[in-house]
């Protein structure tokens, strides 16, 4: 229905590019005939990281709670986006006074924890919404993302680990080598991709995978931010490269190898704007094309409402 409608709108076939196919894409995941875009939802998932002792940020660890208070205030870049686009903006807090721990000593979480917040993870869109935007925070966490990459694809820490907050040589040298030294201690359990996720993942990561599936179970589109968000992704889609049907890539995050893991995704992202930011800033910009793309189809008017004359093939 949405292909026919589309045929008859005021402009030529195809004309709008990759808008026509968001359009049809949002219709056949909510299963309807039109899509809707009425209720777009950010998410965005806090947590901590035990490996953040080894310096492998540019920031303290305090910095995420600092974040959820200015998040709570409206004072965020992801504040400006959601309103501007009159998105709903929710913020969840994973136990920041208990970060996660040091995955070169250990794994990051005992497998009740993290079964627990990939269910926290799926309740947290239990309002209702009709497009989800996942992002996240939390220092540390683009460490964790490229050790899930390193484990994933191969390669190592140098091949995935970026600048995150924008580390010096020294702080990327030993994010390199704290990934490398998990990937050595967790090797012989790599294989399976939920125990990557137990062992070198974080709470904010785990919760988006839950919220990922649970979107799919309820004909929820996604749209994934960046780096950190794109590795909950890239866990699902090892255990089922269909599980992931349902989300399309927000942007290209200028963090770490995010465009090569996209290319393994089979994700073309929607924007490319040099961000690294997360919280989900990315991803809400793509929303609002998205949402402009079903505006777009829902509302123009046809050839012949408008008594527009159609073009010969």
């Amino acid at each position: 229905m949405v292909e026919q409608r589309d045929l008859q709108l005021t402009k030529p076939a195809g004309s709008l590019g990759r808008l026509e196919e968001l359009a049809a894409w949002m219709a056949a995941w909510q299963g309807k005939g039109r899509p809707s875009c009425d209720r777009p939802l950010v998410c965005v998932f806090a947590a901590n990281h035990g490996v953040v002792q080894h310096g492998v940020s540019a920031f303290p660890q305090d910095v995420t709670r600092q974040m959820l208070d200015n998040f709570a205030a409206g004072g965020a870049a992801i504040n400006q986006i959601c309103a501007a686009f009159d998105f709903g903006f929710k913020v969840f807090d994973l136990a920041l006074d208990l970060p996660t721990e040091d995955f070169t000593a250990g794994p990051a979480l005992d497998e009740k924890s993290a079964v627990a917040t990939m269910a926290f993870g799926m309740e947290a869109i239990s309002g209702g919404t009709d497009l989800l935007i996942l992002g996240e925070m939390g220092i540390g966490n683009t460490t964790a993302a490229a050790a899930i990459y390193a484990a994933l694809y191969g390669g190592g820490g140098a091949r995935w680990a970026g600048r995150g907050t924008g580390v010096n040589d020294d702080a990327l040298a030993r994010k390199i080598l704290v990934i490398d030294t998990a990937l050595a201690l967790h090797g012989p359990w790599l294989s399976d991709p939920l125990e990557v996720l137990r062992r070198l993942g974080g709470r904010e990561i785990a919760a988006i995978c839950g919220a990922i599936i649970a979107a799919r179970l309820q004909r929820i589109p996604v749209v994934l931010d960046g780096y950190v968000v794109t590795a909950a992704a890239a866990i699902l889609h090892a255990l089922d490269p269909a599980s992931i049907d349902h989300c399309v890539a927000g942007h290209l995050s200028a963090e770490g190898a995010h465009r090569e893991v996209l290319v393994r995704l089979n994700k073309v992202p929607l924007l490319a704007l040099d961000m690294r930011l997360g919280e989900a800033t990315g991803g809400a910009l793509a929303a609002s094309i998205i949402k402009a793309a079903v505006a777009t189809h829902n509302n123009m008017a046809t050839f012949e409402q408008a008594q527009v004359s159609r073009g010969r093939a």
